[in-house]
């Protein structure tokens, strides 16, 4: 049998402001240890969930207090399909590093988190950097692409859930809402009653701003729109984007790659093609995925005028009163990287429940229990290649009828 902790403590590693504990947290788990080295996301961490965080940089040599859970979603910046790719960037690796201490550490149970570019960078390589030691070591694992707006984040944010358990097989979060407002968005709902909440639904718990700010709500300030960029916001109607507008408002970032071929799976700068650039969302939807790059590509639904740092933190379900430290650039990356606590908090009630229920023993083979890499009815030709290596890699430890459908 293996060594059983406390049954709801958490390990939290690369833990930015601390979207990941605060789920955990609402969901009765206590967090014992966090480990994050930039100091904004260690001091917003600090004031809002507890002085157990550490700033220090990540590696396979880290000491680490013993938990019943280990979570973490590595930097991502190496393949993320928002940012210029670098299959040579050093975070890329702390997937291994991450992968590694949960095979040392051996916890009850990991979750990781990471973008939908995981799946495909560097042609699926960080998948087996991820998968291959936690499997060896007795991990049954399932790696899925989930839609947080199918779990009551009111923004369409696609990222890649994996739910580990130690010698006994966990199951994976089930949805609670119906996504809607974008493509394929429909794609696995299946029959639920509540949908996902919007834009507007969100952002009616924030006072409307008076002269550009409003009393008593940190980071709900904005600069008011002049010249063409006001141009360009009175000009655009929800929906719309920057490839709406006449070409002479077009910003010169988005004419360059405007007619720039698309080429999947290239991690260059070639990657991808023009971008959405600036687009006003659509208050009676959810937004689009909150990045740190939100403060200059989102209007408002209703006003001309770019989204404030506290709206971003909204549609990302942080609390009102939840205090993000440093300069605003690095205000909204915290935002834009974090896992959204409500989408956190699923996760970890469906942990939760496994855990008090479970016959944990690490004397069984690991396994990869389920790998749904889309919510698409299709794959690109990059991600149907990695699906095979994937299959042909894990699909013999797969062990009943009802798993291996879930490759076919």
């Amino acid at each position: 049998m293996s060594k059983l902790y406390a049954p709801l403590t958490v390990v939290d590693l690369f833990c930015g402001a601390g979207g990941m504990s605060l789920g955990f947290r609402r969901a009765g788990f206590e967090i014992i240890h966090a480990v994050d080295h930039w100091k904004p996301a260690v001091d917003s961490y600090r004031a809002n969930v507890g002085d157990h965080v550490t700033e220090a940089e990540i590696h396979q040599d880290c000491q680490l207090p013993p938990s019943a859970v280990l979570v973490g979603g590595p930097p991502c910046q190496g393949f993320s399909s928002a940012g210029r790719r670098s299959i040579d960037d050093k975070r890329n690796s702390l997937v291994t590093v991450f992968a590694r201490l949960i095979a040392q550490y051996r916890p009850t149970a990991f979750v990781f988190e990471n973008v939908e570019g995981f799946l495909t960078g560097v042609n699926g390589k960080f998948i087996f950097q991820l998968l291959e030691p936690v499997i060896e070591a007795g991990y049954r694992v399932h790696l899925r692409k989930v839609n947080a707006a199918n779990y009551g984040v009111p923004q369409h944010r696609k990222r890649v859930i994996a739910v580990g358990g130690l010698g006994w097989e966990p199951s994976f979060p089930k949805p609670t809402h119906a996504a809607f407002g974008a493509p394929g968005a429909q794609l696995g709902n299946g029959y639920r009653a509540t949908p996902a909440p919007t834009i507007a639904e969100a952002l009616s718990v924030l006072p409307p701003l008076s002269g550009g700010s409003a009393i008593g709500i940190a980071d709900h300030v904005v600069t008011p729109l002049t010249g063409d960029d006001l141009r360009r916001a009175e000009m655009l109607q929800p929906g719309q984007r920057m490839r709406d507008l006449p070409e002479e408002l077009w910003h010169e970032s988005y004419r360059r790659r405007a007619f720039r071929r698309v080429m999947d799976g290239t991690p260059t700068e070639k990657r991808g093609g023009a971008p959405a650039g600036l687009r006003r969302l659509c208050g009676d939807e959810p937004s689009k995925a909150i990045t740190g790059g939100a403060l200059r590509d989102f209007l408002h639904p209703t006003e001309h005028r770019i989204l404030t740092i506290r709206e971003c933190a909204v549609l990302q379900t942080f609390p009102l009163d939840f205090q993000f430290f440093g300069k605003q650039s690095e205000k909204i990356q915290l935002i834009g990287n974090a896992v959204p606590p409500v989408l956190a908090e699923a996760i970890a009630m469906s942990l939760r429940d496994d855990l008090q229920r479970a016959n944990v023993s690490d004397d069984g083979p690991g396994a990869l229990l389920s790998f749904i890499p889309t919510l698409s009815t299709g794959m690109s030709p990059i991600l149907e290649d990695v699906t095979r290596r994937v299959n042909a890699r894990f699909r013999k430890a797969l062990t009943n009828t009802r798993q291996k459908l879930l490759w076919d």
